[in-house]
């Protein structure tokens, strides 16, 4: 029985120690410059830790951004940093953001949420962020 408990113990603790490094192991990302149809742009090039994460269910926690005219709620920008630290408002880089594609719609709150879903990482569509969660559902507000 004690072992049962310290594998659970164990288990439990793998699944916290993964869920709090996401955005750290997303952060492993360099830019090198290609090119597209209207000229030169960055293009990320992933680390391992991050490439490894792609195709598996992650959760993430971070902060729903308001864009204005453009939040649906079934599809949302998560940022690791609140709003003033953001990518789009503040100091933020864009390993600090995601899209979401959630399955059922959420309303806007400006307090800490947390998703999870499938990462697809994102090389080729410079209108769409680097990194997306999708088939996502909320886990908390």
């Amino acid at each position: 029985m004690r072992y049962l408990l310290l594998v659970i113990g164990l288990i439990s603790f793998s699944a916290i120690g993964q869920q709090e490094n996401v955005w750290k192991n997303l952060s492993y990302v360099t830019y090198e410059i290609g090119e597209d149809d209207f000229g030169e742009l960055y293009m990320p090039v992933f680390g391992e830790k991050t490439l490894e994460m792609e195709g598996k269910e992650i959760m993430a926690d971070g902060y729903i951004i308001p864009f204005e005219g453009m939040f649906k709620p079934e599809h949302i920008i998560l940022s690791s940093l609140p709003l003033a630290e953001c990518f789009f408002c503040g100091s933020g880089g864009p390993e600090t953001v995601m899209e979401v594609m959630l399955k059922e719609p959420v309303k806007y709150t400006s307090k800490k949420v947390k998703v999870r879903g499938k990462l697809v990482l994102n090389t080729k569509d410079p209108e769409k962020l680097m990194y997306i969660l999708k088939e996502a559902q909320l886990i908390s507000t």
